[in-house]
């Protein structure tokens, strides 16, 4: 493989080196025509039909042969793409090349990233619901995409997430705190409040910043792995790395995934592109989303390695991203493609009543058949490593914690107005001066703050007092009709009692 990679890579460097030449002579533009480019026009121009040729020889298809039947090809005619699989729902292990990679210690870390993220979802839900949070996802039903494939790739690789990855920053060393920083907007925020919650990001994890726009991190995970691609041929001693884009099965039916996907092969980058078909594009079924099969078929049209992983099996999701990762290094670069089948178990976001567009017993069902958490419990549970002590402390310990970051996250102050104008330019332009100078509030000395202090109590005192003494009115009056009402009654008997008397003399 040595003897074989070398020389490529080394044409490759030929080939760089002569567009860099070419570049810094642009005030000459015959001079940018080199050999180098002269022989690749060449080798293109030179593919023709040749003679009693059984084969096609276009450029556009140079291995289909040629067929005096005309019959148009149907999808139901191929068999649907497998899903791999090492664990079964029961926890049993059914590849039996299977292997283990990882120590008891390692297992139990993950797993318990597993449950931070099950956890802390629960509670950052409720708590939007109670008005502390404005907005929240949660991945319920997709830990072990998220866990599985991050435990599978190196800190230095540069992962691109849509918005329900909080197992891969939790796996890659996020902290709760950084977490609830985000979620709170507060001054120890890394984004400076300026983006919605659950949109991380990381410098230091080589995790870019969600975005809310549907599938654009893909074009920019590809253009990330090209960029890449071409450090390392400029400098072979760089580790080799490669990028993870995260997207779901609704983002599928963006330009933007058919772009990276084509642009990805073409320039044979290295990225893995992880799709997790978690069932629903929001309230769109996948059967309202496509005909095909899935989107691992997609990746085959693209000419892209491809494979389809049960994405609520840790382990098979852990074992095909290592591999996955081998094989986007291979040769210099070339992309690969796993779609994830999973179940998305919660609402799309708090924003959303799946509910109204879903069964009630399906999810339930889904939750109690095949939970990714309760399926690599079963295994470990199998192998001596866990068991209900050990459940019962952890998520016990995780929940003291996700609260204890809430509660110190809530109290952090918001970070000041003027950083909404900040890291856009070196230096604030003329509007956005003017702009922030309306924002401005107007410097008080320390008797303007008294005198403001003292006219608030004043009027909270009067209001309470009007409050009070309009309910001591009313309390008077009540007693007043109560009073009226029973001295009525009272002469009402007296006369009653009278005019009976007087019958009675009358009678007699």
């Amino acid at each position: 493989m040595k003897s074989i990679r070398a020389p490529l890579l080394l044409r490759r460097q030929g080939a760089a080196s002569a567009l860099q030449h070419a570049l810094r002579r642009q005030s000459h533009p015959t001079s940018i025509l080199t050999a180098s480019s002269t022989r690749q026009l060449r080798r293109s121009s030179s593919l023709s039909q040749r003679l009693d040729a059984k084969h096609v020889m276009f450029p556009g298809a140079v291995k289909s042969e040629f067929s005096s039947t005309m019959r148009f090809e149907h999808p139901s005619t191929y068999p649907a793409l497998p899903t791999y699989r090492v664990v079964d729902q029961h926890g049993v292990v059914v590849d039996q090349s299977f292997t283990p990679d990882l120590s008891d210690e390692e297992v139990i870390k993950l797993y318990r990233d597993m449950l931070t993220i099950s956890i802390m979802d629960v509670i950052m839900f409720d708590a939007q619901r109670q008005g502390r949070l404005s907005f929240y996802m949660v991945s319920a039903g997709e830990e072990a995409v998220s866990v599985g494939t991050a435990s599978a790739l190196a800190k230095e690789d540069v992962v691109f997430c849509q918005y329900r990855e909080q197992g891969v920053f939790q796996q890659r060393g996020f902290t709760l705190a950084e977490f609830m920083n985000q979620l709170f907007a507060n001054h120890k925020d890394y984004g400076k409040g300026r983006n919605m919650p659950v949109h991380y990001g990381s410098k230091q994890l080589n995790i870019h910043t969600i975005s809310s726009p549907l599938a654009t991190q893909l074009p920019q995970a590809a253009g990330a792995a090209y960029a890449l691609k071409i450090q390392r041929m400029q400098d072979p001693s760089i580790p080799p790395r490669v990028v993870a884009a995260y997207f779901g099965e609704g983002a599928a039916s963006e330009g933007d995934f058919h772009a990276a996907l084509n642009i990805a092969a073409t320039r044979s980058c290295p990225v893995i592109f992880i799709c997790r078909n978690n069932g629903y594009a929001i309230s769109t079924p996948t059967l309202e989303q496509y005909r095909g099969d899935g989107i691992a078929s997609r990746g085959l049209g693209y000419g892209i390695d491809t494979i389809r992983v049960d994405g609520n099996d840790f382990w098979a999701v852990r074992e095909v991203t290592k591999k996955a990762r081998d094989l986007a290094l291979q040769d210099g670069g070339k992309p690969v493609l796993i779609e994830a089948m999973t179940y998305r178990v919660s609402h799309h976001s708090t924003s959303d009543d799946s509910f109204a567009y879903r069964a009630r017993v399906e999810v339930e069902d889904w939750k109690r058949r095949d939970n990714p958490i309760a399926r690599l419990r079963k295994w470990m549970e199998a192998k001596g490593i866990w068991d209900e002590n050990k459940e019962k402390e952890a998520r016990e310990s995780i929940r003291r914690d996700v609260l204890k970051a809430f509660a110190e996250a809530e109290r952090e102050k918001k970070p000041p107005l003027r950083a909404m104008f900040e890291d856009v330019y070196e230096e604030l332009t003329p509007d956005l001066k003017k702009q922030m100078g309306e924002l401005k509030i107007p410097n008080m000395s320390n008797n303007d703050r008294v005198v403001i202090a003292v006219l608030i109590v004043l009027s909270i005192t009067v209001i309470l007092a009007v409050v009070g003494i309009k309910y001591v009115r009313q309390v008077a009056r009540s007693r007043i009709t109560a009073r009226q009402v029973d001295h009525g009654e009272a002469n009402e008997a007296g006369e009653s009692e009278n005019h009976g008397q007087a019958q009675a003399q009358a009678q007699a």
